[in-house]
């Protein structure tokens, strides 16, 4: 499934990257420790988090990840958006709990 898919489906807000709006997510990963998505996460996934930091564009290009989708309201910090944009690495959002987009969104990939 395509990120925008997922942005269309679950009504998700795009905040930056939307150039890379065609990439392809098979999974999801949700955690909001920077070393257990580097040590976990796998390569297409979307991963939800409440950070908002530079750090998760860095970790998400590291770990060549789809998406990253912010809860609860939170947005970007502004060079999290530069970030966002140079890598090609849509920042999402939601006004949802993790719990309740994770589902949401394994439920449209299963």
């Amino acid at each position: 499934m395509k990120v925008k898919e997922i942005v269309e489906k679950l009504n998700l807000k795009i905040y930056s990257g939307s150039n890379g709006l065609e990439k392809e997510i098979s999974g999801g990963y949700a955690s909001d420790l920077l070393s257990d998505v580097m040590g976990h996460a796998d390569s297409k996934n979307a991963w939800i988090t409440l950070q908002t930091h530079k750090n998760v564009i860095a970790i998400a290009s590291l770990k060549e990840l789809s998406a990253v989708i912010i809860v609860k309201g939170f947005k970007p910090e502004a060079d999290t958006i530069a970030q966002s944009n140079e890598e090609g690495i849509p920042i999402l959002g939601t006004e949802k709990e993790t719990f309740e987009i994770t589902g949401l969104l394994y439920n449209l990939i299963k």
